[in-house]
């Protein structure tokens, strides 16, 4: 097999995974948390497709056929995807993209060296840039993987499957935290499980006693009120543990106080001091508790940007990424 041969499998193999990368971050643009991951997300899928666009050039000029490998089998590849990670955790979704990321990075090195061994400049710089591209593409996913593993909402939000997927698993995995794990559980699906919400804080109450049975008792006046009322009644009955699940699952909520912030006098703040306050934080769960009381109460857009580039820092520097 000469070496063109080889270069013209590796185009065609790089077209598909193209385009392939271009609807998966199509189908990313609607779990972005911000507008400004958004708008990054959609100019990731347009550069996909252009690079898409020159690989499908440079098979041409080397005699491949591009049209053996058709845009529909990049949709298809990624709808399968996007329907098979409904039913894991968005960890592992984001774990596949990376995979796909590293794949596409490494075969783009691969061309690299080939092209330069065959004297085939114009395509040893696409590989290039392929490489810079992927490279980005690579650092961004570690650190918002970084994010959620640092316990902060990540860049990317998960889908209402993904959501009881990441619960169950949590639920799973750690059987010694069932109470804070089944309170997160209950609260997450009360919207849409309310019919079964009796059943579930049962469950929670042959386990976690007096403070699930709390739970299960005030469920009708609210989520917030419930996770109050039974956080209050754990910590009288010196459970520090129940009473911690409990904020925590008020803190996810945005259910917090002006007095509960790691900022203070935060409600007085102008926007752009808001901003200034979450961007100087350097706790994840500090920094996680800015976004849900924001998303929550204030909506205020450049504020939770902030917060996700205080965020973003911090995940960065856990995994040795240069800020």
């Amino acid at each position: 097999m000469t070496d063109n041969t080889k270069i013209v499998n590796q185009l065609r193999a790089l077209v598909l995974l193209t385009r392939t990368e271009e609807q998966v971050a199509r189908t990313r643009v609607s779990q972005a948390r911000t507008d400004a991951v958004r708008r990054e997300l959609a100019q990731n899928a347009d550069n996909a497709a252009e690079r898409s666009r020159l690989l499908t050039e440079q098979l041409r000029a080397l005699g491949g056929v591009p049209d053996v490998v058709t845009p529909l089998v990049g949709r298809l590849s990624a709808l399968l995807k996007a329907t098979v990670e409904q039913a894991a955790p968005l960890e592992e979704a984001l774990l596949t993209d990376l995979q796909l990321e590293h794949q596409l990075l490494d075969r783009a090195t691969y061309v690299k060296v080939l092209a330069s061994t065959a004297g085939l400049r114009e395509v040893q710089q696409l590989a290039e840039r392929l490489i810079t591209a992927h490279e980005a593409t690579v650092e961004w996913l570690t650190v918002v993987l970084a994010e959620e593993a640092l316990g902060g909402p990540a860049a990317l939000v998960p889908t209402p499957l993904q959501r009881v997927a990441g619960t169950a698993a949590r639920a799973a995995n750690a059987p010694v935290r069932f109470a804070a794990n089944r309170v997160n559980d209950v609260v997450d699906g009360a919207g849409q499980l309310r019919a079964k919400a009796g059943e579930e804080l049962g469950e929670v109450a042959g386990k976690a006693g007096s403070f699930a049975g709390a739970v299960r008792e005030t469920l009708t006046v609210g989520r917030a009120a419930a996770l109050r009322r039974a956080e209050g009644i754990a910590r009288r009955e010196g459970n520090r543990d129940a009473a911690d699940a409990a904020k925590a699952a008020r803190e996810e909520l945005g259910d917090v106080t002006a007095d509960e912030l790691p900022v203070e006098a935060y409600d007085s703040l102008s926007i752009a001091d808001a901003a200034k306050a979450a961007k100087a934080l350097r706790s994840p769960h500090d920094i996680n508790v800015i976004i849900r009381y924001e998303e929550t109460h204030k909506n205020r857009s450049s504020v939770i940007s902030a917060a996700q580039v205080a965020l973003a820092a911090v995940a960065k520097e856990a995994v040795g990424v240069d800020a």
